[in-house]
């Protein structure tokens, strides 16, 4: 079971974003690899940090987390919407600048393979895209192919050393000061840190040595997601530049359509059934419609108007894996506006009649009691 983020930092849910991130470069300067080499546990300690950083330190994710929990981004088909399954490439290019000058420049001049030196392996860029769900797909989970248009290296390429940095991907800069020599690192302009640059590359290609080609991804959604959700499909955005560079990542963001007569509210489903006044009085079955297809309910003679039954687990599965929800049944009477002069007779006949006169019983439960079981 992964650790609570807030734990992996060793703060409070209350703390801010200045002690969020102050608290992740105290435990990433800790267990950088370059102050523990050969140490693995350290190695780990350093991803999880990193990991629990992404997401504390954006406060959309902050968000999703507080109220999922892991469940928010974990899922099927590699999804991380946090830094599940983070690389240290990964870590060194999306957080270098946390770690200052304590490590030789606010870069973050750290090497993709051998840390503290070496060519920094670049990451491509994301690709973002918008899939639609239907109630049934979220409730049940789904999973779509989708056509992505994404840049990939073209077959034929090939890079030479960058002459800038010396394939370094930082070119460093020593500066005298009343305080002493002082060393910062910045990222080579010139190919932007991958510390190669094009040589040959065929006619398709562009100034980078990538083409844009339609691939068709697999994306494994699981059930319970909610509309805004952003999921991630790792190493399926365009390819970085250069030989030794990984691709960037496909980000999903989830929208949902609304449902004919369901609607949803957290893991539990709402529907509002209509029925005449002779079915509330005689008893009837209805069958209403649930993600799990038709089902058929009895109702007893004499239900009142704003009755709520709850069907059990028939609502949405919980993306954290706790069950799911139910699907809650608002039992409306429709009073007819016109009436023939048969029937309004009748109802004048009745109208005094003791089994017309309202007589509710304690355990008729008034609207804010209703409304409380709704929430309980």
């Amino acid at each position: 079971m992964k650790e609570d983020y807030y734990e992996v930092l060793g703060i409070s849910k209350s703390a801010s974003a200045a002690e969020i991130k102050k608290a992740y470069r105290k435990k990433a300067l800790e267990h950088h690899p370059d102050k523990n080499q050969g140490d693995p546990k350290a190695e780990e300690l350093f991803k999880k940090s990193a990991e629990a950083y992404e997401v504390l330190s954006n406060a959309d994710k902050k968000a999703r987390y507080d109220q999922f929990g892991h469940g928010a981004f974990d899922g099927s088909g590699g999804f991380g919407g946090g830094g599940g399954g983070m690389n240290m490439d990964d870590i060194f290019s999306q957080f270098g600048d946390i770690f200052g000058s304590a490590f030789g420049g606010g870069g973050g001049g750290f090497g993709g393979g051998g840390f503290g030196g070496g060519q920094r392996r670049v990451k491509g860029s994301n690709l973002r895209i918008r899939v639609k769900l239907t109630l049934e797909e979220v409730a049940n989970g789904v999973e779509k192919k989708i056509k992505v248009k994404r840049k990939k290296q073209v077959s034929g390429v090939t890079y030479r050393t960058c002459g800038t940095c010396g394939g370094a991907g930082q070119v460093t800069k020593i500066t005298n000061t009343i305080l002493g020599r002082m060393q910062t690192a910045a990222t080579c302009s010139t190919c932007g840190g991958s510390g190669q640059v094009l040589d040959k590359k065929p006619s398709d290609a562009d100034a980078q040595g990538l083409k844009v080609t339609e691939e068709t991804v697999s994306i494994n959604i699981p059930a319970g997601v909610e509309d805004g959700m952003q999921l991630k499909v790792p190493n399926k955005g365009n390819d970085a530049p250069g030989s030794n560079g990984i691709p960037g990542d496909l980000l999903v963001a989830i929208e949902t359509i609304d449902h004919e007569t369901l609607k949803r509210e957290g893991d539990n489903l709402h529907y509002d059934l209509y029925i005449s006044f002779s079915e509330a009085v005689l008893g009837t079955s209805k069958e209403i419609d649930a993600v799990v297809g038709k089902v058929r309910i009895k109702l007893e003679s004499g239900i009142q108007s704003g009755k709520i039954l709850r069907l059990r687990g028939k609502g949405i599965s919980s993306i954290n894996g706790y069950g799911s929800g139910d699907l809650l049944v608002h039992v409306n009477v429709w009073t007819p506006r016109e009436l023939n002069k048969e029937q309004k007779d009748f109802f004048e006949r009745m109208q005094n009649n003791e089994n017309f006169v309202p007589k509710p019983e304690k355990s008729d439960k008034s609207f804010f009691e209703k409304v409380k079981d709704m929430f309980s």
